[in-house]
């Protein structure tokens, strides 16, 4: 079969592996799955591949990617099939599909259930002390945890984190929406009872809202302010970050006492492309400066920003007149007179010779002090 000289084709690679598998492997481990999987993806019957080849196209050692194979198997998301052959270094790998295990591991925690019956039931699920122990070796769940944690100011006990499991297969939510709860019982709310996050959660279950999209549709709608929390920190490559108390002031004081739109906002956040890391108070700086020139629309900052930083210019002694004149220099050739020009040095009153007797005496004088006569 003729093939082409170029590869066009394309490799569906799942977000759950880069978010949350990437960031805590090696770079190496990562180009072998990855390449890996291209190949498992491929189904080219005529391509054979191995751990060699895979070791020659990446220009590393064979050790490095059964190293890597070790290190995804450890981590739940590849299978290591051995051939018939005695070799333990010969073996097919299985690429397992990272949705279906993570819904098995977050949502359902079917290993709970004693039997199919039970499983098919109508009845909550109950969170076992089996079940937080190996929840919590799931790196978003932990992460999860983690967030509440900061969001309560204080950590959560065990009875309070399998309540939380159980919210997420009875509620059927996932563990951004359990944080967002939790962030809008506390911050939108104020109270920091588990309990109350509850209450919440089962709201937003009625509501349909199982989901962050879901989520911010409905905040866009009923809570503007939280909204612009999200936009904001997401605008920013915060991602599933939550602003502190600090942050929420200063975004704040942007709606309310600058009486910025959205708008606005986003617009000064772009300019957060030209540093690499961004800050809430980077941004601060851009609006505050724009409310200080009266600058409230997107027009007025082509109009207005750009005529105040003539007048910086101004105020810190540019003299266009002194360039006005090395312009005409540079046109000319001959150098423009200015007032300096009238100002009558102190050598006119000399003759050359006058002038070279001065510089010889100076020139001796040196001379013999240094001598020491």
């Amino acid at each position: 079969m003729e093939t082409t000289e170029i590869d066009l084709g394309d490799t569906p690679i799942e977000n759950i592996f880069i978010n949350d598998f990437m960031p805590m492997a090696d770079g190496t481990y990562v180009k072998v799955y990855l390449l890996g999987f291209k190949y498992a993806h491929d189904k080219d019957i005529d391509i054979q591949v191995n751990n060699e080849t895979i070791a020659k196209n990446l220009d590393i050692p064979l050790s490095d990617v059964l190293r890597a194979w070790d290190f995804w198997q450890k981590k739940g998301i590849i299978e290591k099939i051995p051939k018939k052959n005695g070799n333990e270094y010969d073996y097919e790998v299985k690429f397992l599909n990272l949705k279906q295990l993570y819904i098995k591991n977050n949502y359902k925690l079917v290993s709970s259930m004693s039997n199919k019956e039970e499983a098919s039931s109508n009845k909550s699920y109950t969170c076992s002390q089996k079940d937080l122990i190996e929840a919590n070796k799931i790196a978003t769940i932990n992460e999860m945890f983690n967030s509440i944690d900061y969001i309560m100011r204080r950590q959560l006990v065990p009875n309070e984190k399998k309540k939380i499991l159980e919210w997420m297969y009875n509620y059927n939510m996932n563990p951004d929406i359990i944080v967002k709860a939790f962030f809008y019982s506390v911050e939108k709310k104020g109270k920091r009872k588990v309990n109350y996050v509850e209450g919440i959660i089962r709201n937003w279950y009625d509501s349909g809202i199982t989901n962050v999209e879901a989520l911010q549709e409905e905040l866009k709608l009923k809570d503007q302010r939280y909204y612009r929390y999200e936009r904001i920190m997401k605008y920013l490559g915060y991602g599933k970050g939550i602003p502190t108390e600090s942050q929420m002031k200063v975004i704040d004081k942007w709606f309310g006492k600058y009486d910025f739109s959205l708008e606005m906002v986003l617009k000064a956040c772009e300019n957060t492309n030209k540093i690499s890391n961004p800050s809430i108070n980077y941004i601060d700086g851009i609006l505050s400066s724009w409310h200080n020139k009266g600058i409230k629309t997107l027009d007025d900052i082509e109009k207005k920003d750009k005529i105040q930083e003539k007048r910086d210019i101004d105020n810190k002694g540019y003299d266009y007149k002194k360039t006005q004149s090395k312009k005409q220099i540079r046109a000319t050739g001959k150098p423009v007179k200015t007032r300096f020009h009238n100002f009558e040095q102190r050598t006119s009153n000399y003759t050359s010779d006058e002038l070279e007797e001065i510089v010889k005496k100076k020139r001796e004088a040196y001379y013999f002090k240094v001598k020491g006569e």
